[in-house]
């Protein structure tokens, strides 16, 4: 434990060193000029497209961009259910001639990189405003390649978990290749609409190798039994299309102290392709508040959320998938882990119906100059919970007479809790450390920790 805390601590230093780098020494403007508050202030009124990702805290302090700037980095993290990442990715942003400045014209970033628990990810990611006059349109271009994905079965407690078996008992190989394009426009002042469509190619099976050949898995008793149907056991296609609204009154996108965020999304994938009979229907609503406290120092925020089955039944495989607008994240999956309820197994809470909350403070330390950026330094204790609440075959589940598949027992809340440290810079660029620890044993016996970008929500 001590060895793992060290190395996160190292690699959040390699993080910020190699982040100012990016920012000084691979930048292609066009020109730098010095800005004072009334310029900035003059070029925002100008313009109110200006997408809120990339504000500033201090813009006296700032310059004004124009044109590209590439920013090169290194892809490192950590996530207690894929180990350590490394790889490479970089971000590119187009400035214009500095008008939109602090927000940008393009944003594409690119990622390559590797876990260390045998899994990988290839992704192209693209942002703008401006490409299509009054659209926001984001591009999302993604594969995935897990050796080891976690797999605990369905509904929640219903499904036992033995940490006596071997872990490779709850996992399966899985691949996964997507291609999404979403759009957003105003309605009336921050309400949008919402469109997008989006292609998925699941690529299911045992754990690959020889000599895991002859082990049995929760994934072949679920096709044994019946719980995962035999066409579907090795994955398939899926036309994924969205349609809903947002409200967003945030006074910043990424680093958020005031504001509402909330957004109800319909999306369902007609079985066009593998013609299964698998076509179905999905509502998601979330709502996320950010109240400040105490000026801009202290902020609670907390996220209210429901994604669940309004017609027909999806394959098993894309149940995990919790859909939004678009991906803010390489990935959007639950319930579990560290991007949904923090410290709980990743895929424990797995259903046709899902419902969680998020409750964390987030108080802002102290800040600084360094690199000739502005800085801080914030803590995030967090509370998380999330239960199924629309099961999936549970029929089938309570006739399967083994107890490493049904034990009797009834789904409830799944809890956690736990602290986060983030070190920010210009608002734009969060580089996050969070530990949670599951209150139930059944959702984890350790535990979880993620060293990534971003605050959750």
């Amino acid at each position: 434990m001590k060895n793992t805390v060290i190395y996160i601590v190292r690699l959040v230093l390699v993080m910020v060193l190699t982040m100012c780098t990016a920012n000084f020494g691979y930048s292609s403007n066009i020109g730098l000029e010095k800005s004072d508050s009334t310029s900035v202030a003059k070029s925002k009124k100008k313009d109110k497209k200006s997408i809120k990702a990339d504000s500033v805290v201090n813009t006296s302090d700032s310059k004004i961009k124009k044109g590209w700037s590439i920013g090169p980095l290194p892809a490192i993290g950590f996530d207690a259910n894929l180990g350590f990442q490394f790889g490479v990715m970089a971000e590119v942003f187009n400035y214009g001639d500095g008008s939109v400045f602090p927000g940008y014209k393009d944003k594409m970033s690119a990622e390559i990189s590797f876990y260390t628990k045998k899994s990988m990810v290839a992704r192209f990611f693209y942002d703008s405003e401006y490409l299509i006059p009054k659209v926001r349109f984001t591009a999302d271009i993604t594969y995935l390649n897990e050796q080891m994905f976690d797999f605990y079965g369905f509904n929640g407690y219903a499904a036992p978990i033995n940490y006596n078996l071997n872990s490779r008992f709850y996992k399966y190989h899985r691949g996964q290749f997507r291609s999404t394009f979403d759009f957003s426009g105003k309605i009336i002042d921050k309400l949008d609409w919402i469109a997008g469509v989006g292609y998925y190619n699941f690529d299911i099976s045992k754990i690959k190798g020889s000599k895991y050949a002859d082990e049995v898995t929760l994934y072949d008793l679920y096709i044994e039994n019946g719980l995962i149907e035999k066409d579907q056991a090795n994955g398939g296609n899926q036309i994924v299309l969205k349609a809903g609204l947002q409200y967003d009154s945030r006074d910043h996108e990424a680093d958020p102290t005031k504001g509402i965020w909330a957004e109800a999304v319909l999306f369902g994938a007609p079985d066009v392709i593998d013609q299964r009979g698998d076509s179905y229907m999905k509502l998601g609503v979330a709502f996320r508040h950010y109240i400040p406290l105490y000026k801009n120092k202290l902020t609670l925020a907390y996220r209210l959320a429901y994604q669940g089955t309004i017609a027909g039944e999806e394959p098993f495989y894309a149940m995990q998938n919790v859909n939004t607008q678009f991906f803010r994240q390489t990935l959007s999956e639950g319930l579990g882990g560290m991007t949904s309820i923090r410290g709980v197994l990743r895929n424990r809470v797995v259903g046709k119906g899902i419902a969680w909350a998020n409750v964390e403070l987030r108080y802002r330390i102290f800040d600084f100059r360094l690199f000739k950026q502005n800085w801080y330094l914030s803590v995030n204790p967090f509370f998380d919970a999330g239960m199924v609440v629309q099961e999936y075959k549970k029929d089938i589940q309570e006739s399967v007479d083994n107890p490493l598949v049904y034990n009797g027992e009834k789904e409830s809340v799944h809890m956690s809790a736990g602290l986060g440290v983030q070190v920010v810079m210009n608002r734009n660029f969060i580089i996050s450390a969070e530990a949670g620890k599951a209150f139930d044993v059944r959702d984890s016996n350790g535990l979880g920790f993620r060293l990534g970008v971003n605050y959750l929500f």
